[in-house]
């Protein structure tokens, strides 16, 4: 625990005051739901582009991807490496489809393709990975903050919160995008600034962190073989693209920004600048992780320290001895996310830990921001003005937008504090995101390419596919009398397997009927 300097907490101060002064600007152009969803189609396609950016980097890039990296190699790197084909497919694809039909909500379809019960499932399907998504990026700042401040992760959870709440309901879609292409340069030059720090420390330099990640394996990107029980390069490739595929096909944060530009092709335009900034940006972050592990493996004494600090919160009764032994015993990978904190809070020189810190908060705000105003777009469409009041007024309209997104920015923060004590945040992330977004991307896949499926085969392979990601999910709890029943793939696959057994289940069902139909012609015949 170190107090920030003064320096460092002005920075931080102007950093939040700025963002809070970014939504009272823009909130005087609110003046009806359209301008606070879509920014009334009028933001230029660069700067869609950098606020998709933004919300890919987030805390959990900044703080998951170096822990990742220290405590393995660069297997999850391959996930980002899967985006050019995910953004092929979405700006051939979806976003076309997205701009013909004029729907905000990127749900609203699924009802006319299969009915309401299809546009509900998709909407809970989003909203709680909207709320896994928030939560882990929450509690990725509160983890780096309470480092440096030695609040509780809760309290800062809170104070980020309210900060980001008030800029979001203030100025709307509007403020999300322009704040998020401020934070995208933010965060871009924060994790620049830590580079730097690292490798400008260390004896030996690059050639040193080279040396220690080519004897260590640290620069992998996983296995090769067709193994997948395993994180081998497959999987992670595999769940990359069906992730990535969600995010800019399904997923409601980008969707609502195709409807902000003014063109298709300045959509489509700002996916790809999404794609070609985010591959370089995320690997950097694989850098800093494995520089950091040269740095720490070449001063043990903060090593030593990293793990007593670790050992010491999962013991916080525990005798020096009992946290000593237990310090011992723990592993890279178990104390990965503690290891950049670490590094802020006792190597990185006054005035610049502030602006770390602003790149970190902002890291989290672009994401939960964008968040908050999509969850409360759908839940305005999609659920309130579909089954409670269809003819709403423009006022009433703006006015429950405004009080959703409040309330769902309420709840990140305690998905967020749920979260404390959790390993890996980039591992539980990914985990729930898997297995909310299998069934409603397979879902949508249906209904987009399999144009002879109805309501029927829909909803049976739908439930076909939610069994299948319960069985996925849950199934490695059994006791070891039943190990046989258990799922023996990679967690990351559930979110592959749920996607392809609805779409397949879809496929083989819509055959059936057809062919149960055409025998029945030919028997009438």
């Amino acid at each position: 625990m170190k107090t920030l300097p003064i320096i460092d907490l002005l920075v931080i101060l102007v950093y939040l005051v700025a963002m809070v002064a970014v939504g009272a600007y823009f909130s005087r152009k609110n003046k009806n739901a359209d301008q606070f969803t879509t920014a009334s189609g009028k933001i230029p396609g660069w700067a869609i582009g950098l606020s998709i950016y933004a919300t890919f980097l987030s805390s959990n890039t900044f703080l998951g991807v170096p822990g990742k990296a220290f405590g393995g190699n660069w297997n999850s790197f391959v996930f980002s490496l899967s985006m050019p084909l995910a953004a092929w497919v979405a700006t051939r694809y979806f976003i076309p489809f997205y701009r013909s039909t004029g729907e905000v909500s990127a749900y609203t379809h699924l009802e006319h393709r299969f009915g309401a019960w299809a546009r509900t499932y998709a909407v809970v399907c989003f909203l709680l990975t909207q709320l896994a998504r928030m939560g882990s990026i929450f509690f990725g700042i509160a983890l780096s903050l309470q480092a440096l401040t030695g609040y509780p992760m809760a309290t800062i959870m809170v104070v980020v919160g309210l900060c980001i709440i008030l800029y979001t309901v203030m100025g709307g879609m509007e403020a999300v995008i322009w704040t998020e292409v401020v934070q995208g340069v933010i965060k871009t030059a924060g994790a620049l600034l830590i580079l730097w720090l690292v490798v400008d420390g260390l004896d030996g330099g690059v050639s040193k962190i080279i040396a220690i990640g080519k004897a260590e394996d640290k620069f992998s990107l996983g296995s090769f073989s067709p193994d997948f029980t395993q994180a081998t390069f497959w999987v992670v490739l595999l769940y990359g693209f069906f992730m990535n595929l969600n995010n800019f096909g399904m997923d409601q944060n980008y969707i609502q920004r195709y409807h902000t530009t003014t063109s298709r092709q300045e959509a489509a335009g700002s996916v790809w600048l999404c794609v070609y900034l985010y591959i370089p940006a995320s690997l950097m972050f694989f850098v800093i992780g494995s520089a950091l592990y040269a740095y720490y493996q070449s001063n043990p004494e903060l090593m030593d320290a990293v793990r007593m600090q670790v050992a010491g919160e999962k013991l916080p009764n525990g005798t020096p001895d009992a946290i000593r032994q237990l310090a011992a015993t723990l592993k890279p990978g178990d104390y990965g996310d503690k290891v950049m904190p670490h590094f802020m809070v006792n190597k990185v020189p006054a005035g610049m830990v502030g602006l770390i810190v602003a790149a970190i908060m902002s890291a989290a705000m672009s994401t939960i921001s964008s968040g908050m105003n999509a969850s409360a777009t759908v839940f305005s469409l999609d659920i309130y003005q579909r089954y409670i009041d269809p003819a709403m007024s423009e006022k009433k309209s703006l006015r429950l937008l405004y009080i959703a997104t409040t309330g769902f920015g309420l709840l990140g923060m305690v998905t967020g504090i749920a979260m404390i004590g959790v390993k890996s945040v980039l591992d539980v992330w990914w985990m729930l995101s898997g297995i909310f977004a299998g069934g409603m991307l397979g879902l949508f896949l249906l209904g987009m390419i399999s144009k002879n499926t109805r309501n029927t085969e829909a909803l049976t392979a739908t439930l076909i596919g939610i069994l299948v990601i319960i069985w996925m999910t849950f199934s490695t709890q059994l006791p070891d009398e039943y190990a046989a029943l258990r799922n023996p793939l990679h967690q990351n696959m559930i979110m592959v397997v749920g996607t392809l057994t609805i779409f397949l289940a879809g496929i083989l069902l819509t055959r059936l009927k057809a062919g149960k139909t055409a025998g029945a012609v030919e028997e009438v015949h």
